[in-house]
């Protein structure tokens, strides 16, 4: 049975792995957060 890739991975190219990723989903979460602040303050509570 073939492994998968993320076992393939070394513990630093692992790390590199998370770490681009939960870059991106704290982006992601920070557009969010901004464009709610936007409404807010553009259209009022």
């Amino acid at each position: 049975m073939p492994q998968s890739f993320a076992s393939r991975m070394t513990p630093e190219e692992q790390r590199k792995h998370n770490l681009r990723l939960g870059v991106i989903l704290a982006t992601i979460a920070l557009a969010f957060f901004v464009g709610i602040i936007a409404k807010a303050v553009l259209f009022g509570l």
